[in-house]
């Protein structure tokens, strides 16, 4: 069984409870990954903006609440051209969190999918790694 390291457990311990049991499920049920980032520091989404990693200014990601909103994961190990690897864990993830979330005020949206109508095509940004908690 797979366990987190010291760094994604310290990130993912920033998270909203809810991010925090849907991603340990993942864990828990054998799709290895990593969490890269929880909170995010105003410095930190600051550069990401300048970047071009993030659209959204200070204080308005998902990243930038605490307990955070949002979490961003990649299967391990990381290998940022496997697309097609990265495509299947986030439907993993969103099918572990559907049980988890059913009776609470949450959805969880990818970032790929921002409005949830299973169509990638109709945003022109496409963050793979990032999950946040919306309301239903």
């Amino acid at each position: 069984m797979s366990t987190y390291s010291k760094q994604s457990k310290d990130k993912l311990n920033t998270a909203h409870p809810l991010l925090q049991q849907i991603f340990t499920t993942v864990l828990q049920k054998g799709f290895d990954h990593v969490i890269l980032e929880g909170h995010r520091s105003k410095e930190l989404q600051d550069q990401y903006v300048k970047q071009g990693l993030s659209q959204t200014p200070y204080p308005m990601s998902k990243h930038n609440s605490l307990p955070a909103m949002a979490v961003d994961a990649t299967p391990y190990p990381i290998d940022w051209n496997d697309k097609y690897r990265m495509a299947i864990f986030i439907g993993y993830v969103l099918a572990t969190a559907e049980p988890i979330l059913e009776n609470t005020q949450y959805k969880l949206t990818s970032g790929i999918d921002w409005d949830n109508d299973t169509r990638t095509k109709d945003h022109n940004f496409l963050d793979f790694p990032h999950f946040e908690l919306n309301i239903k």
